[in-house]
């Protein structure tokens, strides 16, 4: 039964009623009939969501590239065959033959392995390393080298960070609060090991998305559920807008889904239609109805013996800190500062809280109604909507599932990791290739709709989608290839004859310069001082940094530095991610805020940049400990000594007139000084 049909019958028992000479009144009659509609139509919600829907997508949007179903394509024939090593290859010289261009011969092996261990491990190779395999006259030595990088724990740690900035992973909430993520680190570890198993990415979709119904008990899953805890919560004290907050973590999850998995802006569809892409705002609230009834769920971890024992020592501590602001009402002065100091002092010795891990959980008694929401106002609630994938990715008509539907976010999982989904392996392919050639075939990577970049290649793009899935979703056979290719091993120098056919270096003539990420130039400082701690995994690392920072924060408690001061120089993947605080170093050199998705970060150059390499605590701590090891490694003779920083610092032996200026400059700085000036230096902070 329909509305319509109610209406019909609602009007006829009003004329009967009025036959048998019942006299109401016209507008009694207009309202009562508004409201027995209206609840008609929502009790009749139910019986609709079962139904097939009408299409409000034409064929016309249907076609577009990104939208269409995966091409099996073949590698194309080309005229230079003594070039291609892998199939990859025949994409790329076919595109740059149809311009009349040629690639660039193969890069130098100093160069070569140096990019390499950067793009697959994140970290610089040593100087041994980098002579055994130029000296290496196999024809498998590259080969082997990059299978060894693959089966790194290291590579976990280097591909995890790209995965992290695109999810915004951070440990704590943002907004004034910044409250901790219950052991958020937990979620930053899952995802490390998962690269370094090369756990299938349609695997990694489902943990993610519905890990705790798939396997409730399962410690692993609940961790990797954690996904839907990562982005910025607004905790307010007083009178808190439950209603309001609920949407706004609601339209977060909903976005970064869209962002992260199928590389769609389905964000731009909450408040109207989408603009640019088949996106009714219809199907961003049926998108967001699978995540309904998910609820957050902080687990707790620890023994009733350690629950005792922290409450026994917080209280004890607490108390001292009751007796030390009841001394403060009557103080003043410098006695009052010294007593506030004290204070503090005492807090900070509040023990940390008990292992515990943020994850969600579904509660069907707290399901939320979701409507669609007229300017994206959650007051203003139009039509309820249920669960269901874009319509521009389904078959015409395709029904909403039941409100009743068990593990609804099972079931979004399922429908975005389905090898018929034509954007999710296209989305994660073009990730990989970003980060290993600096930018992907299509270069918007979180936007694959009208609105964003068309593929260079778009051939190539669909022959490792459909690779990705031939090899059972796993991502490191996509590395492997990439990285044999002939593509990736070319010079990166770009003669002005081949960059003027293509100034953006889309058709890879040559392999592009990059910029170290902010955490690659800390991590590669700490590994040519010789004190970088390889530790992996556990509780994140809080670095000494200004007071006038740590002031800033909503409790200064929350920066707690790591007494262990071993712990300071592990990978920087290690270091706390808190939102309303990051270190000078990594935000200056682009790190990102951690509050939105970042699908490729920037590489600005900037004076701040210079400053802190010249003047930052970082950089000149480690530079002091680089001199000390050029001591102990190359003795006091000075030529000995720049020959071994610049084997260290950018993986070759100095030139004729780089040995002579720094000749001259030791013969009147420090050591310290000339280690500083190689951490300046372009080739150390750029891979070629």
């Amino acid at each position: 039964m329909n509305v319509a049909n109610a209406n019909r019958r609602i009007c006829s028992r009003v004329q009967t009623r009025n036959r048998t000479n019942v006299h109401i009144s016209r507008s009694i009659v207009a309202s009562l009939l508004i409201l027995f509609v209206r609840a008609f139509a929502q009790e009749q919600t139910v019986v609709r969501n079962q139904d097939a829907v009408a299409s409000s997508v034409t064929d016309k949007e249907r076609s577009f590239w990104s939208f269409q179903p995966l091409k099996e394509v073949a590698p194309p024939p080309v005229q230079n065959k003594a070039w291609p090593r892998t199939p990859l290859d025949h994409f790329v010289v076919a595109k740059l033959e149809e311009r009349g261009l040629t690639p660039n011969p193969p890069a130098h092996r100093g160069d070569l392995i140096r990019r390499v261990y950067f793009d697959l491990i994140g970290l610089p190779p040593s100087p041994e390393e980098i002579q055994t395999f130029i000296e290496d006259a196999s024809t498998d030595a590259y080969e082997r080298l990059v299978d060894r990088l693959l089966n790194s724990p290291h590579c976990g740690e280097r591909w995890g960070q790209h995965w992290l900035d695109v999810v915004r992973y951070a440990e704590t909430e943002g907004f004034e609060y910044d409250r901790n993520l219950p052991d958020g680190w937990r979620y930053r570890d899952y995802v490390i090991r998962s690269f370094n198993e090369d756990k299938p990415y349609d695997r990694f979709i489902m943990e993610q998305l519905a890990g705790d119904e798939l396997a409730p008990d399962d410690r692993e899953m609940q961790i990797a559920a954690g996904f839907h805890r990562l982005g910025p919560v607004r905790r307010n004290a007083g009178n808190q807008d439950v209603t309001s907050s609920r949407n706004e973590v609601l339209t977060e999850r909903t976005d970064v889904i869209g962002a992260a998995f199928i590389g769609l802006t389905i964000g731009c569809a909450r408040c109207h239609d989408h603009k640019f892409d088949p996106i009714p705002q219809k199907d961003y609230y049926r998108m967001q109805a699978f995540l309904a009834s998910t609820e957050e769920n902080d687990i707790d971890l620890a023994t009733k013996a350690e629950h005792a024992a922290w409450k026994a020592r917080t209280d004890e501590i607490n108390k001292d800190i009751k007796d030390l602001k009841e001394r403060l009402k009557g103080l003043k002065g410098e006695e009052a500062a010294r007593m506030r100091q004290k204070i503090q002092e005492t807090e900070d010795r509040l023990p940390p809280p008990l292992p515990a891990l943020a994850s969600v959980r579904d509660d069907e008694k707290q399901r939320t109604s979701i409507h669609v929401l007229k300017r994206g106002d959650w007051e203003n609630k139009g039509d309820r909507v249920g669960m269901r994938g874009l319509e521009v990715l389904l078959s015409k008509g395709a029904a909403e599932l039941p409100p009743e539907t068990k593990h609804p976010r099972t079931a979004l999982a399922r429908w975005i990791a389905d090898p018929s989904n034509p954007l999710t392996s296209r989305v994660m392919v073009n990730r990989i290739w970003q980060h290993h050639f600096g930018a992907g075939i299509v270069k918007t990577a979180n936007d694959f709709g009208a609105n964003g970049d068309r593929p260079s290649h778009p051939e190539l793009l669909d022959y490792l989608a459909n690779q990705l899935i031939a090899h059972g979703w796993r991502l490191k056979p996509i590395h492997r290839m990439i990285c044999l290719s002939s593509a990736y091993q070319q010079s990166s120098r770009s003669p002005q004859a081949k960059t003027a056919g293509d100034p953006e270096n889309r058709l890879l003539g040559h392999f592009g310069k990059r910029r170290l990420a902010a955490e690659e130039i800390r991590d590669a400082m700490l590994s040519i001082s010789g004190v970088l701690n390889r530790k992996a995994g556990g509780p994140s690392v809080i670095l000494p940094v200004d007071e006038e920072l740590v002031s800033f924060l909503y409790k200064p408690s929350q920066w707690a530095v790591n007494s262990d001061k071993n712990e300071h120089y592990r990978r920087s993947i290690y270091l706390i991610a808190k939102r309303n605080l990051r270190l000078p170093f990594m935000e200056v050199f682009d790190q990102p805020a951690l509050l939105t998705s970042c699908a490729r970060r920037e590489s600005s150059t900037h004076a701040p940049q210079t400053l802190e390499l010249l003047n930052g605590q970082t950089a000149n701590a480690l530079a002091a400990r680089f001199g000390e090891r050029l001591v102990c490694e190359a003795g006091t003779d000075p030529a000995q000594q720049i020959k071994r920083a610049y084997w260290l610092a950018v993986g070759r032996a100095p030139q004729a007139k780089e040995m002579q200026l720094a000749l001259q400059f030791l013969a009147t700085q420090p050591l310290k000084e000339f280690a500083l000036a190689m951490f300046n230096l372009n080739e150390f902070l750029y891979v070629r």
